[in-house]
């Protein structure tokens, strides 16, 4: 079983994108329940099918699947939810971890977040100073949410 324990956080500077060039993602739900979510994404030329379980504080089962590219598209053109979410992801290395800054774009535009992801919900690690807020908790920030209320019609 996988199991992905991840904390997610606001930016506090755009420092960070001199730190590492973006790849453009490209991703939709088929399902985006709380208890559940089945995630096809594009991540330049390959594409992957997700599914992930109940979120329970940072820790959630996930398992991920490389699917064929057409395949992906075809998933996320004609039978994801909308609107797709769109971003560019940028891995930087800090303190012995991977931080992950996700800008978004399309309905979502203006927001960035960072996420890092833990061998154990305790475990410590070194914010970067461009890293700020923890919004971990807050569902408003899961992409499967961003579909539902994007980020442009939050108030």
């Amino acid at each position: 079983m996988g199991i992905e324990i991840e904390r997610k956080f606001l930016l506090t500077s755009t420092h960070w994108k001199e730190l590492a060039p973006g790849t453009s993602y490209r991703q939709g739900y088929l399902n985006s329940t709380k208890e559940r979510t089945v995630r096809v994404r594009t991540i330049d030329d390959k594409g992957f099918l997700t599914i992930k379980g109940l979120s329970v504080g940072a820790t959630r089962i996930e398992y991920e699947y490389e699917i064929p590219v057409a395949d992906a598209e075809h998933l996320l053109n004609d039978l994801c939810e909308k609107p797709l979410i769109e971003k560019n992801r940028y891995k930087i290395t800090h303190g012995g971890f991977v931080w992950e800054v996700d800008e978004f774009f399309g309905e979502n535009k203006g927001l960035i977040v960072a996420e890092i992801e833990l061998e154990s919900e305790d475990q410590s690690f070194d914010k970067p100073e461009w890293v700020g807020e923890e919004v971990t908790g807050d569902p408003r920030y899961f992409n499967s949410s961003l579909i539902k209320e994007p980020y442009s019609q939050w108030k």
